[in-house]
């Protein structure tokens, strides 16, 4: 997020589900928390900013993917990555980074659709540099 300014923009489009980062100030510490786990229609859904990806897992995270969710949400290195976990059989996303901050070439972000038990329709947009 990294500006209280963009999640109430954010917020006044879609319902918003936010974590927030190490970028971010208290302002947006206050308003969401480190870790995030929902039902969205049959999916169970975990977000943290610092969680890794499968095989590489920080620990922080762990005790959060016990029983794992279907669909595990975290960012934190800034490189777009989407991978399906065997042994948790969970699907990570991490939609690389839609921000100014960091050293990325290109902003992106990921789009889904839940639907029912599936998770479908996924595509990755561009923002450019």
């Amino acid at each position: 997020m990294c500006s209280y300014e963009h999640a109430q923009r954010f917020a006044e489009l879609k319902p918003l589900r936010a974590v927030c980062g190490n970028c971010d100030g208290g302002d947006l510490r206050r308003l969401y928390p480190e870790v995030l786990r929902w039902r969205c229609e049959e999916v169970e859904v975990l977000m943290k900013h610092i969680g890794g990806y499968p095989g590489h897992y920080d620990r922080s995270v762990l005790p959060y993917l016990n029983p794992a969710p279907a669909l595990f949400i975290s960012g934190h290195s800034h490189i777009l990555k989407v991978q399906y976990d065997e042994r948790l059989q969970l699907l990570h996303i991490n939609p690389g980074a839609a921000g100014l901050q960091g050293w990325q070439s290109v902003r992106t972000l990921v789009r889904f659709t839940i639907d029912g038990a599936d998770i479908k329709d996924l595509e990755v947009i561009e923002l450019g540099k």
